[in-house]
């Protein structure tokens, strides 16, 4: 992320009210990324749709069928995402850039041939009412999505932030024009044509300013696939976040009492649905707040401590850094959790409004209320790890992505069959108790700080 932070530190050191309001714009663009930005274009294309894509449920079963595609696509290369920023980090701090642009060729190619190779006797066996070209769509966006999350691996390492921006911008536009134009003619596998031609433009344009960063001679390698390039904690962590976050969502689509069969095997919950991703709107702030606070004041006095170590600085200045830097620590989970507060109470304020105005019943708004606090907490949550990844506490972060699905899945399992009054606790008691463990482990490292540093040179 050294990239966009150096960026985001010019901006905030012009001290004007622009430059500040900038940063953090940029910020919350670049941050939530096409997952929130996909979230707003899907009910777009939903609202604007109602009544002119014919059959009305056609609506419906394209917004089901690309949420799966999300589902899966993000589940899927959790697997490596990570461990492949990891692999850039360790070329670019090796002074051998070289390497990059072709393992991001080569992961591209195996990333997109496995989703394609698996989805294809998939949409064969479990879709034959549908269309010949609603499968090859749903083949063609599991590959396009799923070459998206390993491209946005390297958004915040980039420097050129209006460019991305510019194209996050032209990527989504494209998809809700093209939707939309599609849909009269063609129904539900016009939106979702236009969703596939959309997001692959946005592809092109993630390729086109990775291209324009790194240059190599080779066009294609697979090095990280050799031993020890990957990381299996990485892996795993990635894996696990992901399939944490929507394991909540799989059990509601599934469960008898919540969940209905929308097209082929995809179910989805009317119950549910609607509130989770509304309230995954309201992270947006916080995640701007996120990315500012943890690239500008936390990586300065990050960068100072451990130079300093390196280099035999003086006992008391080596102190003063690590004292700056847990004092960023704290102030910017504080600031994170500040700004998610006045998003959940803005929520509490405006949803009796908001809900109607998008055609969707007050009785939503309980339901509402919890997902908003338990999206908050997942922007802690996401804080406390990425300072665990600096600190390289690749062990703490595994326990706390491994307990996130564990405790989703208990506490929504019980809260189903508490009844509805309980719906959406699970989910927000999950993050609330992963959030607690991570703070405590996150503060007896700090508290340690100088002595594993030290004991690890």
């Amino acid at each position: 992320m050294a990239g966009i932070g150096f960026e985001l530190r010019k901006l905030l050191k012009k001290q004007t009210y622009a430059g500040l309001l900038q940063a953090y714009a940029f910020a919350g663009i670049i941050s939530s990324g096409p997952w929130v930005l996909s979230i707003v274009g899907i009910m777009l294309i939903g609202l604007l749709s109602a009544g002119v894509a014919s059959p009305r449920v056609s609506v419906s079963q394209f917004q089901v069928t690309v949420t799966y595609l999300f589902l899966i696509s993000l589940i899927s290369t959790g697997l490596v995402q990570l461990s492949f920023t990891r692999f850039v980090a360790d070329r670019t701090f090796a002074k051998d850039e070289a390497a990059i642009l072709p393992n991001f060729n080569g992961l591209i190619l195996v990333v997109m041939g496995v989703s394609m190779l698996v989805a294809l006797p998939c949409v064969a066996l479990f879709f034959p009412e549908q269309s010949v070209l609603y499968r090859l769509l749903f083949v063609m966006g599991l590959g396009v999505m799923s070459a998206i999350w390993i491209a946005t691996v390297f958004l915040t390492g980039l420097k050129h932030y209006r460019a991305i921006v510019g194209m996050f911008f032209l990527g989504y536009s494209a998809t809700l024009g093209l939707a939309l134009l599609l849909r009269g003619p063609l129904g539900l596998e016009g939106l979702l044509l236009g969703f596939v031609l959309g997001h692959y433009l946005l592809l092109m344009g993630m390729v086109y300013l990775v291209y324009r960063h790194y240059q190599s001679d080779r066009f294609v390698a697979f090095d990280i696939w050799k031993r020890g390039a990957m990381y299996t904690s990485l892996m795993a962590t990635g894996f696990l976040f992901n399939l944490g976050a929507w394991i909540d969502k799989l059990m509601f689509w599934y469960f008898p009492g919540t969940g209905q069969q929308v097209i082929g095997p995809l179910h989805a919950s009317v119950i549910y649905d609607f509130p989770i991703f509304l309230s995954y709107l309201s992270v947006i702030p916080g995640m701007a707040i996120f990315l500012v606070r943890i690239e500008t004041d936390f990586v300065e006095y990050y960068v100072k401590f451990y130079n300093a170590v390196r280099e035999g600085a003086t006992l008391d200045y080596i102190e003063r850094m690590r004292n700056h830097m847990v004092y960023h620590v704290r102030r910017g989970l504080f600031d994170i959790a500040k700004i998610q507060g006045i998003a959940v109470l803005s929520t509490f304020a405006a949803g009796g409004v908001v809900l109607p105005a998008l055609g969707i019943s007050t009785l939503y708004l309980p339901l509402l209320y919890v997902d908003v606090v338990g999206a908050a907490l997942q922007v802690v949550l996401l804080g406390i790890l990425n300072i665990l990844f600096y600190l390289d506490q690749r062990r703490a972060v595994v326990l706390l992505t491994a307990m996130l699905p564990l405790c989703n899945a208990v506490f929504t399992g019980i809260t189903l069959h508490l009844g509805a009054a309980w719906f959406g606790y699970g989910f927000a008691l999950a993050m609330l108790v992963t959030v607690l463990t991570g703070i405590w482990i996150l503060s007896r490292k700090l508290e340690s700080l100088e002595y594993e540093t030290f004991m690890l040179q």
